[in-house]
């Protein structure tokens, strides 16, 4: 692979044929649908390790290791090895939780203060439960269940991650106090 980022190679409204079929992430529902190879799409946003696109006027996620699809470098799918230690693996989960867009903002949810909480739990049979509290810009936001979807997709890249739940809550409401300096940078709200 080489050293420079694919998704640089994006630009927002960019019209493109897929290359081959891809299963995408619809937008806002979180459901996971196959977007046919030759169908047009328009480049929405690309940041973290995914592209927002439009296709027939609906919105679609696509993950950095489908980039193929439109014809650039597959992203390799990030994973943990078999050893990794709880400290790892903790990292490795928000790391993931990083890369993890509102397709409709350019920062990632743990900067837009987004995410509340995570707890991961060690069963007895040695799997790994992750619980990841989190919220939304606003209890309306039809954001959420694709922002969650993405989240466990990338998490249960870990082999020793059995499952991901995503708790959305409104307690404490969210605020823009809750950002990071950095988001609030990008996002001219200084």
């Amino acid at each position: 692979m080489s050293d420079t980022d694919p998704l640089a190679a994006l630009s927002k409204g960019q019209v493109l044929p897929l290359q081959r079929d891809v299963e995408v992430i619809s937008i806002p529902f979180g459901k996971t649908v196959t977007l046919d190879e030759d169908s047009e799409i328009s480049v929405m946003q690309a940041k973290g390790n995914s592209v927002s696109v439009g296709h027939e006027g609906r919105l679609y996620l696509i993950e950095g290791s489908n980039l193929d699809a439109l014809g650039l470098e597959a992203l390799p799918r990030p994973t943990l090895p078999e050893d990794a230690s709880e400290e790892q693996i903790e990292r490795f989960v928000w790391d993931q939780l990083r890369t993890c867009f509102d397709p409709e903002i350019p920062v990632d949810i743990v900067e837009l203060g987004l995410v509340y909480g995570c707890r991961i739990e060690r069963l007895i049979t040695g799997e790994r439960i992750v619980t990841i509290r989190m919220t939304l810009t606003a209890p309306g936001c039809g954001m959420g269940d694709v922002i969650a979807a993405d989240a466990r997709h990338k998490i249960l890249g870990a082999p020793q991650i059995s499952q991901v739940h995503t708790e959305i809550v409104f307690d404490p409401p969210w605020s823009r106090e809750m950002m990071s300096d950095e988001a609030k940078l990008e996002l001219g709200m200084f």
